[in-house]
């Protein structure tokens, strides 16, 4: 039994053969991938036409499968193409080649500019190429490639695919490939040889000749004749006889007078290297046949001279310094800085001792927090002038970060109403300098509201150049935190003294401009109304205050802003010039008592009573001007209209507050109540007015001029038959406890001039002054970027004016339409703001590469008008396309320049030393005949040779095939690539 049980045990360990093997497996997923790209049958598509390789458009799509467990990516690249009817294909299309075998004979295509190494190597619009996954991974061993090269076979001849299969072996980065494309009876073998050193032999054309006819193998006794298309690069390195056009800034001049300040106001440009490195220009003699040229290690008829196709392109620098993108970047380096002033300059430059700093504490006991930054609230001008010297004392003249000249050119550049510090002409200046102009209405100049900036002619925007400049050339972040500091106590001078700030629109914020703009804005609101209100204490009968600050703008439809100022100027005075900064309500005691009776009673009767009082509380006051149409409608007198306050100005940040505290008081009736009542201020205080400029008056006169639409006016017949009008309160006037009504029981006969202010513009000028002394660096850098960006943003659209770039016109258009989206919003990321910065530096790069390209190429000099053009064209398309043709080539405009640059590049390298000179011998005809012998190009960088034939393979029966080699040589490389095609038929 043992020895009936032994064979029956080992047939458990017979192989099942039936079972796949990883081989099979992988050769299974290569199908598999094939029929999911619909890649099998019969490839059809036209003839290809010349240039399509770069003009077209290139796709790939990628998969991934493995071998036991290594890893292969396989990718499909193929050139797009409208879609073959394949119906209207002819009968004898299974007797035509493959389309990869007859693209291996297409002349149309040579030399691509831009392009995969097989596109370039073998003229293929489609193939697929297997590589190994991850980068160090590689296909070294010779079996390995062999069964690679053998699946790759197997599952062509199983699914019926004629697109060629590529395998990629060795290293990566030596662009090896093996492949095969099969056909009905026909099949094409791709191989490759790469070498770091090249055979003698293979350096010319006769020798590449052998290897090629060697390797077909032809049997036919008389050779098919050799078609051939050739290629030499010269590379043009030295530009030495050009200088560079772009002269850095100098920046003594600045500062030395020469210049003036005037320059603070601009952003520079241009690189500070040439960004062209080099020149490549390729001859090509795109159809030749075998005997008509002569080319081997002896002699050769390539002469570049001769070459009927020239083409040229540029190398680039990578990454040329430019100075607009360097002021842009430092600038941005800013934002990320977490220092505050303080820190940057040191307390000790803020400390004084003695009796002046009790008397600026003392000044300052009236405010809530003092600053990090010093705020000088005095009476005193000189204080604030004293203290400075004490900063720069303590800190020490050579220690400040800016140097007095340059800070005195700065602010005079900043505020140029200062030239002259006489009172008059300061005042007049300070106030005509404010923007009252109008903007110049251009795409340009609104580019402000898109960017959230500041208008370029506006003291803000002036403001981020200077500190743009002063971060990068004088003193970084500490220069930049010490005229920020200048620049605070020169806002704080200015409110204390009445100055108007230079640069600023008037009105109210404009709140499409960045926040720090609206601040500033702000402070000239408030010195506006400081500055009226003090000139009215001091007697002063002419009207200071803002444009319609007295008026009634928005308050009914039927009275002009015309007719405001005339009576305006009548009247003499504001209600600010009456009101003081200390009490909030009235001056005369005696005034409030009598009012507060007689409002009291007017305000719940309507003011119908009189002779209850004394005849002067019944005086009308605050009148501006009669209305013209309308009369009071009990005792029928003309209805004036009232003197009344402006609404409060107000910047985003405090929109922004009062919107949460509103939003906070919930949907509740009695939070709808606070909430509406907290909005009618502005209402209470008009009604006031109304009723001090017209006692007896009632509600429905009041609407009548401030809402006109909510008094509804019908035609009606009386009793005796008269048609007359009769009006009444619209239906949202008539609501139970409606605001307009309680608003205008509790309202008094109080004229503007004795109202509380609805606009504090002591408080709110102190709150600006404070916001500003405590930001850092870093805030004011976040504030004013936008300006920076709009700045940069309208320098390249000037520099892009003089060049004529259309693709920086279509860059500019994106840069503006990414910034307006990014910057619209407050805090925008860091990533999208260097988006927009690296955008502006390749525009700036581009038109740098143009100048560069224009001096080179003599475009400015040219005389000849026709020959200008030809030139400037020239130089554009190599800006924006990877290769260009030269017209003529060497005999054209452009051919002949760059024939004239390698020649002078030739002969400077050509010059010995002036030692060697010296010594040489011989005389001036000797000397001219051994220049003369010089070549005007230099040795070829790199010679592409293209080799194609059509022969019977193997046999002479065979069908006649395509055969193709391709051979680049360069200094450290020399790489053959044939695809060699064979009958298959019966073999």
């Amino acid at each position: 039994m043992a020895a009936d049980s032994e064979p029956e045990s080992e047939v458990f360990e017979i192989t099942d053969f039936t079972t796949a093997s990883e081989w099979e497996r992988f050769i299974s997923k290569i199908e598999e991938v094939l029929n999911d790209w619909k890649l099998i049958g019969i490839s059809s598509g036209k003839p290809l036409e010349k240039g399509v390789y770069t003009t077209g458009v290139w796709e790939e799509k990628s998969d991934e499968i493995s071998f036991a467990d290594f890893k292969f990516s396989v990718t499909h690249h193929y050139l797009v193409q409208e879609a073959v009817d394949r119906d209207g294909r002819e009968e004898g299309v299974e007797d035509a080649l493959p389309l990869p075998m007859q693209d291996l004979l297409c002349m149309n295509n040579d030399f691509p500019p831009r392009a995969h190494c097989l596109v370039r190597w073998y003229g293929l619009r489609e193939f697929v190429v297997i590589a190994p996954a991850a980068n160090n991974d590689a296909v070294l061993s010779e079996s390995k490639c062999n069964l690679l090269l053998s699946s790759v076979s197997i599952a062509l001849g199983n699914t019926g695919c004629q697109v060629p299969l590529f395998v990629q072996i060795h290293q990566k980065w030596r662009r090896m490939y093996v492949g095969e494309c099969q056909g009905p009876g026909v099949r094409t073998d791709f191989e490759m040889v790469h070498l770091r050193k090249v055979p003698s032999q293979y350096t010319h054309l006769s020798g590449l000749l052998d290897v090629f006819k060697s390797k077909i193998g032809c049997p036919l006794t008389p050779l098919p004749p050799v078609s051939m298309a050739i290629r030499l690069t010269y590379v043009l390195q030295d530009w030495q006889q050009y200088f560079w056009p772009q002269q850095p800034p100098d920046i003594d001049a600045l500062v030395g007078g020469e210049v003036g300040g005037l320059e603070f106001g601009k952003l520079p440009f241009g690189a500070c290297e040439d960004p062209i490195s080099e020149l490549h220009l390729a001859t090509t003699w795109p159809h030749l046949t075998e005997g008509i040229i002569v080319d081997n290690d002896v002699y050769s008829d390539l002469d570049p001279i001769q070459a009927p196709q020239w083409s040229v392109r540029v190398r680039k620098a990578d990454n040329p310094q430019c100075l607009l993108g360097d002021f842009l970047n430092e600038f941005f380096k800013l934002c990320r800085r977490k220092e505050s002033t303080d820190e940057i300059l040191g307390r000790s430059a803020f400390e004084e001792d003695g009796k002046e700093v009790a008397d600026i504490t003392h000044a300052l006991s009236k405010l809530t927090e003092p600053a990090p930054v010093p705020i000088h609230k005095l009476s005193v001008t000189n204080m604030v002038h004293s203290a400075k010297k004490k900063i720069r004392k303590h800190r020490g003249v050579d220690e400040s970060p800016l140097n007095n000249e340059v800070l005195n050119t700065i602010l005079l550049f900043l505020f140029p109403d200062a030239v002259d510090k006489l009172a008059e002409g300061y005042e007049s200046r300070a106030s005509t300098s404010s923007g009252s102009n109008p903007p110049p209405e251009n795409e340009d100049y609104n580019l402000f509201s898109q960017f959230k900036s500041a208008p370029s002619d506006s003291l803000t925007y002036k403001l981020a150049l200077c500190l743009c400049m002063i971060n990068f050339y004088h003193g970084g972040v500490k220069g930049v935190a010490h005229l920020w500091q200048e620049f605070v106590l020169e806002m704080r001078y200015r409110w204390e003294n009445n100055y108007l700030i230079p640069g600023l629109a008037n009105g109210p914020p404009d709140l499409r401009c960045c926040l720090l703009h609206q601040k500033l804005q702000m402070l000239n609101c408030c010195i506006e109304r400081k500055k009226a209100r003090d000139e009215g204490k001091r007697g002063s009968m002419s009207d200071r205050s803002p444009g319609g600050s007295c008026g009634d703008t928005g308050k009914g439809a039927d009275h002009s802003g015309d007719n405001l100022k005339e009576t305006d100027k009548e009247v003499g005075k504001s209600w600010e010039s009456w009101s003081d900064s200390e009490e909030e309500f009235f001056e005369c005691l005696s005034d409030t008592e009598d009012l507060k009776g007689n409002g009291q009673d007017n305000g719940k009767k309507g003011g119908a009573k009189e002779g209850s009082k004394e005849p002067v509380n019944l005086k009308p006051e605050g009148r501006l001007h009669p209305h013209g149409k309308l009369t009071l409608l009990h005792p029928g007198e003309p209805l004036y209209i009232p003197i009344t306050q402006e609404p409060a100005p107000m910047t985003e940040d405090l929109l922004e507050e009062q919107s949460e505290v509103l939003a906070k008081l919930g949907t509740s009736a009695e939070g709808a109540h606070l909430r509406a009542r907290m909005q009618s201020a502005c209402l209470l205080s008009d009604m006031e007015s109304f009723k001090a400029a017209n006692p007896g008056c009632c509600l429905e006169d009041f609407v009548r001029w401030y809402s006109p639409r909510d008094y509804i006016e019908e035609e009606v017949v009386d009793e005796k038959g008269n048609v007359v009008i009769k009006g009444e309160l619209s239906a949202r006037m008539k609501i139970p406890s409606n605001m307009w009504v309680e608003a205008w029981e509790t309202a008094k006969p109080v004229p503007a001039r004795r109202q509380k202010r609805l606009f504090d513009d002591t408080r709110e000028a102190e709150k600006v002054l404070h916001y500003l002394a405590v930001q850092k660096p870093a805030d004011l850098a976040r504030h004013l970027l936008p300006c920076i960006i709009h700045a940069a943003v309208l320098k390249v659209k000037e520099e892009e004016v003089l060049e004529d770039i259309s693709s920086v016109k279509k860059i500019i258009k994106q840069i503006i339409s990414h910034s307006s989206k990014v910057l619209r919003f407050p805090n925008p990321e860091d990533k999208k703001l260097e988006e927009i910065i690296a955008q502006i530096m390749s525009v700036e790069a581009i038109i740098a590469r143009a100048r560069s390209l224009k001096a080179k190429f003599g475009v400015e000099k040219c005389e000849n008008e026709e020959e200008k053009e030809d030139l400037q064209r020239f130089v554009n398309c190599l800006l924006e396309q990877p290769e260009v043709s030269v017209l003529g080539a060497g005999r054209g405009p452009a051919g002949s320049v760059i024939h004239k640059l390698f020649v002078n590049a030739q002969r400077i390298s050509a010059v010995p030393p002036l030692d060697e000179e010296l010594r040489r011998s011989g005389s001036a005809e000797e000397r001219r005949l051994n220049t003369g012998s010089m070549s005007d190009f230099p040795p070829p960088t790199g010679r592409e040779i293209i080799l194609r034939t059509t022969v019977p393979r193997p046999a002479p029966y065979s069908k006649p095939l395509p055969q193709r080699m391709y051979s680049v040589l360069t200094k450290e490389d020399f790489r053959l690539a044939g695809a060699f095609s064979a009958d298959t038929t019966f073999f």
